[in-house]
């Protein structure tokens, strides 16, 4: 089956949301194969369905301040931060005889599989969803506090939507080298006693965003058995 990539770049949350839509209406009429968009957004908080206001931090002033802005969607989840330097990426495929958690578990196995031949070890946390890093690994992040170094920390988060004709929305968002000062603003997926983390806090170095990109499309095609196809939109 052939799934077309598309690298969409920086984007707005609310254009990609739109183009999101639009491209599931014509997959779901066979008009469109199963679509993944690849993409940045400018900084952004987004809720979920089971988004609760006493998660977001800042107040309307810190808001402006900081250009964030703020959308309750219909994916699933609490709260999370869009922003330059994270990779987001949003499957639009057809979920042929795959359940809704089976889905989720299998984007956290592709995340794992791209990022272990980024050179990282990550994995599961038993009733979290998301990709999480060991503290052994966590503790090399430098602006982490003493306290949250020893906990295992959350480098990928997952939040998807499937709509009445089985496609996909939404997805998921990796920490490449995002202004991670942001995430204070918020209590991340209404989480806190887990801290979140990025690739920069781990490496020397962080991977170019083209590379971490190959290797995405590489493990999501392996993943969800899809011949990766790259296209302009």
């Amino acid at each position: 089956m052939i799934c077309n990539a598309y690298d969409l770049g920086t984007i707005a949350y609310q254009a990609a949301w739109d183009l999101q839509n639009l491209l599931a209406a014509e997959i779901s009429r066979g008009e469109r194969p199963a679509s993944l968009l690849l993409l940045e957004h400018t900084h952004t908080y987004t809720f979920g369905r089971r988004g609760q206001p006493q998660n977001l931090v800042w107040d309307e002033k810190q808001l402006v301040e900081r250009g964030l802005s703020v959308h309750w969607v219909d994916r699933g989840g609490d709260v999370t931060y869009h922003g330059p330097g994270q990779l987001v990426g949003y499957p639009l495929i057809r979920l042929d005889g795959m359940d809704h958690v089976g889905y989720v578990r299998n984007l956290e196995k592709m995340l794992i599989a791209a990022l272990a031949r980024l050179g990282l070890a990550c994995g599961q946390l038993s009733g979290k969803t998301g990709v999480w890093v060991q503290a052994d690994v966590a503790s090399r992040c430098s602006r982490c506090s003493p306290e949250n170094r020893q906990k295992p920390a959350k480098i990928a988060a997952i939040g998807v939507k499937v709509d009445a004709n089985g496609i996909t929305r939404h997805g998921f968002a990796l920490n490449v080298d995002p202004n991670m000062s942001y995430f204070d603003g918020i209590v991340p997926c209404g989480i806190a006693d887990y801290p979140v983390i990025a690739l920069a806090d781990i490496f020397p170095s962080a991977p170019k965003m083209d590379q971490v990109k190959h290797e995405i499309l590489r493990a999501f095609g392996e993943t969800f058995k899809f011949e990766i196809v790259e296209k302009n939109i």
